[in-house]
């Protein structure tokens, strides 16, 4: 079973702090969690009381993941001796300004990193020798991932569990959880901005609509057609609300749907490239290893190997 450790630090924020438990705990048994402290004691919180973490910095050496929550804690110095116990190859995560504890420890140096668009400016001055981006949920560098304020612990913990376990595994999660699956877009759309005018009308029922017509050659007038706009203005728009522009949401969409496919049904490469809307195979291929590094079929086997792996585990 995967170990996922919750590093409390003083001063954490509850609300993420119960993330990882919420999301993991809830993927039928796939992981455990456990929660330590830095010392062993009991913790601090943002809130008016005090919480008393069943295990000690030693919970750390036997950690596959590991995730540090946001807290008043921002310098690896004050946890050096917890974080000296992460053994090599553990998987890191933070959320929110945890990204301040793994970046003064010099370990996202040179890498891309997020955190919450607040204290990017500060992080920025801090830290500048990682390639800070604060107009996105969550960035996946592999054995270390960051992820933006407070609900985008949500996206990055769910979005582990779709690596670990398919697009399906984590679709139920997130049903139990009553929460969205993947959210589109990026930080940008809650950076405080002015408010559009109040006639302005929503590109939202032209992404519903293109939801369930991804199957079509679709394009940038035919949208803006359908939210009755011009194409400059649903561009312009569309960007505003998603955080990305229209062309590019639609790739995201469709590699999205052929993961799902992929993993879920035995249709031919050929077929799945048809039905998410890409022109030719060739198309879903590149746009696959443009997103995840890796082609259609090699996809399907990590998946179908780790489906087997746990049927048969279950079975023995």
């Amino acid at each position: 079973m995967h170990r996922v450790v919750v590093l409390a630090l003083d001063g954490v924020y509850p609300f993420e702090l119960g993330i990882p438990q919420r999301v993991f705990g809830t993927a039928g048994g796939r992981y455990e969690v456990v929660t330590c402290s830095a010392d062993g004691h009991p913790v601090r919180t943002t809130s008016d009381y005090a919480i008393a973490v069943s295990h000690g910095p030693e919970a750390l050496e036997t950690a596959d993941t590991v995730v540090i929550p946001p807290s008043a804690v921002t310098e690896a110095a004050d946890v050096a001796g917890a974080l000296a116990r992460i053994r090599p190859g553990t998987r890191l995560v933070s959320i929110c300004t945890g990204s301040f504890v793994l970046a003064s420890s010099g370990l996202l140096d040179d890498r891309p990193a997020t955190t919450h668009w607040i204290e990017a400016d500060r992080f920025r001055r801090r830290f500048p020798r990682v390639r800070l981006d604060p107009n996105v949920l969550f960035v996946d560098d592999g054995d270390v991932l960051t992820s933006a304020g407070a609900a985008s612990g949500l996206d990055v913990c769910l979005h582990l569990v779709r690596e670990d376990h398919g697009s399906e595994v984590a679709n139920q999660v997130a049903r139990a959880c009553v929460v969205p699956a993947w959210r589109d877009g990026g930080q940008a759309q809650y950076i405080e901005r002015p408010v559009p005018e109040p006639s302005a009308e929503s590109t939202a029922p032209a992404r519903s609509w293109a939801l369930a017509h991804l199957h079509l050659p679709l394009t940038l007038a035919e949208l803006a057609e359908r939210a009755q706009m011009s194409g400059r203005t649903f561009a312009r728009r569309f960007q505003r609300e998603v955080g990305v522009s229209p062309g590019r949401w639609l790739i995201q969409q469709r590699v999205e749907r052929a993961r799902h496919l992929l993993e879920s049904s035995d249709l031919s490469v050929d077929h799945i490239a048809r039905e998410v809307g890409f022109a030719t195979a060739a198309s879903l291929r590149q746009h696959l290893h443009a997103t995840l590094g890796v082609s259609p079929l090699a996809y399907r086997r990590t998946f179908r190997g780790a489906a087997q792996g746990a049927a048969h585990g279950a079975a023995g």
